[in-house]
Parts: structure tokens; sequence; C-alpha cells
């Protein structure tokens, strides 16, 4: 998980290197997610991949988990079906078919620690092509109920699609679970109000992330540093309800941060917490971290804490080179 946080807030940076529109998830794909989501992270693939500074960041910070789910995508291809009924050698990257992608990391209960990851792509596929290619390579989908769960490839992972804009792909235990939450056999993440009353107030952006309580508590003993070795934080760290973030770079560089706690005190206290990480950063960061600092704003409003950060461009690319970025990246 504490990777997870890491590569999601690094995510968020790569906005920064690739302007787009809004990464926004269809009911299809929310109800392909299970209830016990712990941390969603939705990106717009297409500008990801269209951007060379975009993908040369996305490769330093990407953890293994989520860089195999990455390399899968772009090692199946759809190979040709020849008028012989032979595929071809070679063939075109599914991922050339993706607008959005989607990594939901799971609770497989809402009594079990144990976490799976499941990923959901989004995009005009050409299903037909694509299943009439498996069958040339004569292989055979395991189903679920109505559903076929085929193999891509040799990646290890398997996929399905919901709809002709909607592919899940993962573990064939994690595709299971997101079958099963899609199909009404378990709850799905559409029946859980605060991920998705937290969706409602970042999806219209380029890329987004929301958490739950327990992946708030885990970003925030992160981002806390020594800070949050202190007593306040475990006092209140409980009260950690859930959170969500984005980037806005219309006009240089924005990030906004919201974390809902359970009341006004307890917002107060990590307001308290996260002020005294930025002052300890201060003594020691580097000039472009202390103008990065400088440049953060941290509030607490309603039960609500509010972190936002806004910088130039050319600033913004100094702090990618600083002691803190590779802190909160490795």
């Amino acid at each position: 998980m504490k990777r997870w946080v890491e590569f999601s807030i690094a995510m968020t940076i790569l906005a920064a290197a690739a302007a787009a529109p809004a990464a926004q998830l269809t009911t299809d794909a929310r109800a392909a997610i299970p209830h016990d989501v712990q941390q969603l992270v939705v990106i717009d693939y297409k500008a990801m991949q269209n951007s060379t500074a975009a993908m040369n960041l996305r490769n330093r910070v990407m953890p293994p988990e989520l860089k195999q789910f990455d390399e899968a995508l772009n090692k199946f291809t759809l190979k040709t079906v020849t008028a012989a009924g032979k595929t071809s050698q070679t063939g075109e990257p599914i991922d050339n078919y993706v607008d959005e992608l989607a990594f939901a990391l799971f609770r497989t209960s809402s009594t079990s620690e144990t976490l799976q990851t499941v990923g959901v792509a989004q995009g005009q596929f050409p299903v037909e092509d694509i299943v009439g290619s498996f069958k040339a390579q004569k292989l055979k989908p395991a189903l679920v109920r109505t559903n076929n769960i085929y193999p891509m490839g040799k990646t290890g992972m398997m996929l399905c699609f919901v709809d002709p804009s909607t592919m899940i792909f993962g573990s064939k235990e994690s595709v299971t679970k997101a079958l099963d939450a899609r199909d009404g056999m378990i709850r799905s993440m559409l029946t859980n109000n605060a991920m998705m009353n937290a969706m409602q107030s970042v999806d219209s952006n380029p890329l987004w992330s929301i958490l739950d309580d327990k992946g708030t508590q885990t970003m925030m003993k992160q981002l806390l540093g020594e800070a949050g070795s202190v007593t306040d934080f475990d006092t209140v760290k409980a009260r950690l309800e859930s959170s969500w973030y984005s980037m806005d770079f219309s006009h240089g560089v924005k990030f906004d941060l919201t974390i809902q706690t359970g009341d006004t005190f307890a917002a107060a206290t990590v307001s308290s917490l996260m002020t005294a990480a930025v002052m300890l950063r201060k003594m020691t960061g580097s000039d472009a971290e202390k103008q990065a600092l400088n440049a953060t704003s941290i509030d607490s409003n309603s039960g609500k804490l509010e972190v936002h950060f806004a910088t130039s461009d050319s600033e913004f690319a100094q702090l990618l080179q600083s002691p803190l970025f590779q802190t909160v990246v490795h």
C-alpha cells in the first residue's frame, strides 16, 4: 500500500506533463469495482502515452505491481486473422484503443485485510476482432456465469469485456471479483457512498485519485514523515474518513488535496501536524523545495482539511529534481 500511495501522488504529477480533458469512469466501469475499494487512481491514458516527459517520469515512479498492468496492456496485441483462418505473428497493441485507465486496490471483503488490484480500461474496443483472434489462436475462455475471461497472451493476466467500451483485466481472482460486483453477486463501489461522494469532487480532472479511511491514513502517515510519529496523529488517524486529490495545469501547476475527517477538531489537529511537517522540511530543504512549500496552503474548515499547491511550470520543473520529490516517489 505504501508504494501505491507513492505512485498515486507521483502519478498526479504526470498530469503536469500532459494536458488532457477529464478522465471519467462510466457507470459500467464503476459497477465493476468491488465495494471495499481502498484506493482508485484514474488516468487519461491517451494524454500520458502521447507525452515523452510523462512516460519518462512514469518509468521512474510506477511501482512493480502497477507496472505489470501497464506492460500487460502494451504487450497484448490484436493479431489479425487471415482468410485462411491463421493469425499474424505481430499485431496492434490493445492499449492503442485505451482512452482512460483506472487501477482499483480493493479488499476482498469488508472483514478482510487481503488486497487485490484490478485494472479497468475504457475505449472503443474492436471486441469482435479481438474475440476472433482468440478463437483463431485456439485460446479457450474461462466462464464466469455468462462472462468469458480470456488470457492476455503470455502476460499472466486475464481480461473480460463487460461491454464494447469497458475492459477489466488482472489476475483471474481479481477479474472474477470485479465480475461478481458488476453482476450483483457482491456489492460494488456504486453502493459505497463515501467513495462515490469523493469521486464527484474530482472526476472532472485528467488525473485523480480517491482513498477510503485506511488508504487515507496510510497516505497521511507518508506525507507527515516525522510529524506523523507524534501522539496527536495516533489520536486523530481513526477520524480520517476519506480523501481525494487532483491536478489542474491550465495556468501553471495546481494541486488540490481534500481530507474528510469526522469533526472540526480532527481536521484542525491534522492541519497543525501538516503545518509542522512543512516547517520541518523548510529547515532542511533546497531553495526549490522552500519555494514550493511557501506556495502551499493548509486550511481546515467544517471537518475537512484542504491542501493547495500552486506554482509555475518552470518552478515545478526544478522541484522535480529536488530531494523532496525523490523522497515522495522512492
